[in-house]
């Protein structure tokens, strides 16, 4: 499947070395925080939220529904000058939790340069950075975006953006914080991921800084390509305050992290009315032996892999596309996903197939306008040690301003 990929990208990427430039202003996508850093004015406001209902389903047994107001989310910014601004997003989730998923300062250097500090989301694939529930289809995020690379995923950091328009390339380069492996106990494993590690600039500590960066390509009408990755290692309690000349307490804080490298290809396409988009992760996890045997829970050995992959590739039309007095947007689509949290383990652990996973999304997208969505679908979801799909049928609306 890499090679399919890696073979997809080059191709790609040769036809637009020699395709004629045009104005493709279109292809580039903006995020709120990125819409507000482009408003005039002193003080800005911005915002979006979302209304679900998922009622699961099955021959067998009976299942009550869900009702949630997932998440409001207000995005107040600030502009001290024309080259000095500040973003923050305050979200509200399940009406109780309160979280900051962005508050960054940003100033400007020139027309291609950016610097950025600040607690900001870490730009892997498409979903992480478009979370906006009026720019994918589906009522929930896709399921990929959950289990490998863990949105909303945001850390605090530092470091550069910009657009550079004669190359038709946008890019994203930061230092960051990276996941809490341990503190006290094991905060990754087999079933979650690297989910339950995010800091979320909540009181985080570091102990080794990760890098991070995204590259997007629009130099052909209506194609946007992504490549974005992230290296480093994980975050532990155990390095403060031990003596650097203490082997044993460094080997010991040694076996609470691990290594990663994931790598991320993202690509849109959008011709006519018809909508593609793929995404594909792949993760190396190094350590993971010791840090299995470290963090024994209730004297079994953690499950984490050494490897975790996931992908989809979804496909929609819009049928009022070619309708001229409209901007509603109506779109059937279907998106097909696998990942496995356990595509490879060490020291004997074995795979566990309940964390290798496909999933069938179909439903409909309905964009009244450009600021609000009404969305139906149903999902799919068999493990590899399962013999028959899950279902759940789902309904809800978002908006975005």
């Amino acid at each position: 499947m890499r090679r399919i990929f890696s073979i997809t990208l080059f191709t790609i990427l040769s036809i637009s070395s020699n395709a004629q430039q045009t104005n493709i202003s279109e292809n580039i996508y903006l995020n709120t925080a990125e819409k507000l850093l482009q408003t005039e004015g002193k003080l800005i406001i911005g915002g979006y939220g979302e209304v679900h209902y998922h009622q699961p389903f099955s021959s067998e047994k009976n299942y009550n529904g869900t009702l949630d107001v997932h998440r409001m989310v207000m995005l107040l910014g600030y502009n001290f000058s024309s080259k000095t601004q500040f973003i923050s997003e305050i979200e509200y989730e399940h009406v109780k939790e309160v979280y900051i998923e962005q508050a960054f300062l940003q100033h400007k250097i020139n027309s291609f340069l950016n610097i950025r500090a600040g607690l900001m989301l870490i730009p892997m694939g498409i979903v992480n950075e478009y979370h906006e529930p009026t720019s994918f289809n589906g009522v929930e995020r896709p399921l990929v975006d959950a289990k490998i690379s863990p949105t909303t995923w945001r850390e605090i950091g530092a470091g550069v953006s910009g657009n550079v328009l004669v190359a038709s390339l946008k890019y994203q380069a930061y230092i960051v914080n990276g996941f809490n492996g341990y503190n006290g106990t094991a905060n990754l494993s087999g079933k979650n991921g690297l989910r339950n590690g995010r800091q979320k600039g909540a009181e985080s500590f570091i102990s080794s800084p990760n890098f991070t960066f995204k590259t997007e390509y629009y130099g052909i009408r209506g194609l946007n390509l992504g490549l974005s990755g992230y290296f480093g290692k994980t975050e532990s309690t155990l390095y403060n305050g031990i003596d650097k000349n203490n082997q044993p307490l460094q080997t010991r804080a040694d076996s609470s992290v691990v290594g990663l490298n994931m790598i991320g290809i993202d690509g849109r396409y959008t011709v006519g009315g018809l909508q593609i988009r793929g995404q594909y992760y792949h993760t190396n996890i190094s350590n993971t032996a010791q840090y299995n045997k470290f963090t024994t829970i209730n004297g079994k050995p953690n499950d984490l892999g050494s490897k975790m992959q996931g992908y989809y590739l979804e496909a929609g039309y819009n049928l009022f596309k070619h309708f001229d007095k409209t901007r509603d947007e109506f779109i059937p689509f279907v998106r097909l996903e696998n990942y496995d949290t356990h595509l490879a383990t060490t020291n004997g652990l074995s795979q566990n197939k309940l964390y290798h996973n496909k999933v069938i999304t179909t439903g409909i997208t309905y964009k009244l306008g450009k600021g609000a969505v009404v969305k139906t679908d149903l999902q799919l979801v068999k493990s590899a040690a399962a013999g028959d799909y899950s279902k759940v049928f789902s309904a809800g609306f978002g908006v975005m301003f």
